[in-house]
């Protein structure tokens, strides 16, 4: 896989727009923080780290993220777009100058910076710039 978290990004639009209650995505650090900022940001109800064992003659554990989706009360989708910024063919780079604003202001966007990945009000808010993985409105 050449871009796991465009994977995890399209695991989540599929499983919103199929109205699965969960979805579970092969587990690394950034998707955990990924998961984390979209918890906080009431994108999604919540995330686990799961041990899943695997199939084959390995007999290894892998981890995986469990992330419970939200919806609202008569099941409308709480996330209605999620888009890939940058990708490892084009990476997109921004100052703290021009972190830019999502939908006016009702979407957010996920930075990887030298502080952390954090949202770019965040991102403003510390002064610092970074790499722009993705906008969730």
């Amino acid at each position: 896989m050449t871009d796991p978290i465009s994977d995890m990004l399209s695991r989540i639009r599929n499983a919103v727009a199929a109205k699965h209650q969960r979805v579970d995505l092969p587990a690394s650090k950034l998707k955990a923080e990924i998961a984390r900022i979209l918890q906080d940001e009431g994108y999604i109800q919540g995330y686990r780290l799961v041990d899943e064992p695997a199939e084959g003659k390995a007999k290894t554990v892998r981890q995986m993220i469990r992330v419970f989706l939200k919806y609202g009360p008569h099941g409308e989708k709480v996330i209605s777009g999620i888009e890939r910024i940058s990708r490892p063919g084009r990476r997109v780079y921004i100052g703290v100058d021009e972190v830019p604003v999502v939908l006016g202001g009702l979407g957010t966007n996920i930075l990887t910076t030298s502080h952390g990945v954090m949202t770019g009000r965040a991102a403003r808010k510390a002064g610092v710039g970074g790499e722009v993985l993705c906008n969730v409105w």
